[in-house]
């Protein structure tokens, strides 16, 4: 589909599930885990966290009993390691051809705010963002509206448009704020597979894409 940018546009982003496959993240944190816990055979381990994870096992709950280590510093070792991740194809052209453009870009996630900067980092896309909004460097998370009226307050008099993939939470406040939306269709590795129950008029965007390629800028 096509988006009309000029210098008094702003194209707002989710990050997780619209940029790269947040379940990449996942992968990236079982390894760094896996090596942390056995050195010497950590792909062995890798491959039967994941399997366990993919059966919606408990993993955390299998470390902690069987390495004998707190499930909190688990978690730590999941938030704080440095990602292996990549975006999809078409992000960077996209981001690009905004700016080429003169629009304005921003994200707005959900999220630690170290763990959130790391994948961005990790992406190779945080030079590109105008602005950034983080749900925990702001104290509230999506659906909340603070979250799209601090891009309003910093975009004064622009046209908006979010693009994101989680129709249970991503497009209630765009919608009732006027905002133009696109949503990304599930790939078949969303980490959220329950869309299906949130197909209202409040919670769907106004319109959907397969893949962030089909983003056209004009």
């Amino acid at each position: 589909m096509d988006i009309k940018v000029d210098e008094k546009t702003v194209i707002v982003f989710d990050l997780d599930d619209t940029l790269y496959n947040e379940l990449d993240y996942l992968r990236s944190a079982y390894c760094a885990i896996a090596k942390e816990l056995k050195p010497k055979q950590w792909e062995n381990l890798f491959a039967q966290m994941f399997s366990m994870y993919r059966n919606k096992e408990n993993v955390f709950q299998y470390l902690a009993a069987t390495f004998k280590i707190e499930k909190e510093l688990l978690i730590t070792l999941y938030r704080n390691h440095s990602p292996s991740i990549i975006p999809f194809q078409g992000v960077l052209p996209l981001l690009k051809a905004i700016k080429d453009k003169e629009g304005k870009l921003a994200i707005i996630t959900d999220g630690r705010s170290k763990t959130q900067r790391a994948k961005l980092n990790a992406l190779g896309i945080t030079d590109y963002f105008d602005k950034i909004v983080i749900s925990e460097e702001l104290g509230t998370e999506k659906p909340d509206a603070k979250n799209y009226l601090s891009i309003e307050q910093t975009f004064t008099g622009y046209t908006c448009c979010y693009v994101a993939d989680n129709v249970r939470k991503d497009f209630i406040a765009p919608n009732k704020l006027g905002w133009e939306s696109i949503g990304l269709i599930d790939n078949g590795r969303n980490i959220h597979s329950d869309s299906f129950l949130y197909f209202t008029k409040e919670n769907l965007p106004k319109t959907f894409v397969k893949r962030i390629s089909d983003i056209k800028i004009t």
